[in-house]
């Protein structure tokens, strides 16, 4: 059994269809939808069913989630005139997808051109050991300037992370002979502390033992002791502690 069906209504079942396909879109949760009618933003939609008007409305999505954006290598020249190659990782996010969509042509784009200009200059103006040894005031300096610029679009600038500080081979090896005279500067400081806290010891133990004649008698019996128990030749002729006051009594 066949049904006839008019030319006129297939078209009018084909153009219905056709419009609510066109007119529907479905923004999930983490997506927001912005919405211009005849050219002009009339508003914010999503998430969820969003119903257009096809041909008056357009629809521009805009993903609300954290973006990682990976800053190329760049070639910094230090405070101290020092060459260094530098990357580094940006976390923003879409705060405002009016401002996002509305202020800036290409909003990731803009915002990785941004990134790499100012870890540029932000490093640039610092001497290489502190890009080596204050590493997260600097992350935080590049954010909180990525932050302020980025506002304007929309955009917030969550963390930013330095990943790599390179080196040519000729500054690596200048800075392993800093260490290593650094290291010998070290050494030599508590050596010489060491031998002067010995003599200080020492000519205390010989003012003491000046005081006392048995003291001293007692040291000198000591150091034959001492001598005795080697392993050597030499010959020892001992002579009385007290012979030098002798020549000492006057005639």
């Amino acid at each position: 059994m066949f049904i006839n069906i008019p030319i006129t209504g297939v078209y009018i079942v084909i153009f219905v269809v056709a419009f609510l396909m066109m007119s529907v879109r479905v923004l999930r949760e983490y997506q927001r939808g912005v919405v211009f009618t005849l050219g002009r933003f009339t508003g914010i939609k999503g998430p969820g069913l969003i119903i257009l008007i096809p041909v008056i409305q357009q629809m521009v999505k805009v993903d609300l989630r954290t973006i990682v954006l990976d800053v190329p290598t760049q070639d910094v020249i230090s405070h101290d005139n020092v060459s260094v190659h530098v990357n580094a990782v940006v976390y923003f996010r879409v705060i405002d997808p009016e401002k996002a969509i509305i202020q800036v042509e290409d909003f990731h784009d803009a915002t990785s051109q941004l990134a790499q200009t100012t870890l540029r200059s932000v490093l640039g103006g610092h001497e290489l050991d502190e890009m080596l040894a204050e590493r997260e005031r600097l992350n935080s300096d590049i954010q909180e300037i990525l932050d302020k610029r980025t506002d304007a679009w929309g955009i917030k600038i969550s963390n930013v992370e330095i990943k790599h500080i390179d080196l040519d081979e000729s500054m690596i090896r200048a800075i392993a002979k800093q260490a290593e005279a650094e290291r010998e500067r070290r050494s030599k400081v508590i050596n010489s502390k060491g031998e002067l806290e010995a003599s200080e010891n020492i000519l205390a133990a010989a003012q003491k033992l000046s005081q006392n004649d048995l003291g001293i008698q007692l040291r000198y019996l000591q150091t034959m002791s001492d001598i005795s128990n080697d392993k050597t030749n030499t010959l020892v002729f001992p002579f009385p502690v007290d012979i030098g006051d002798i020549f000492k009594k006057k005639p």
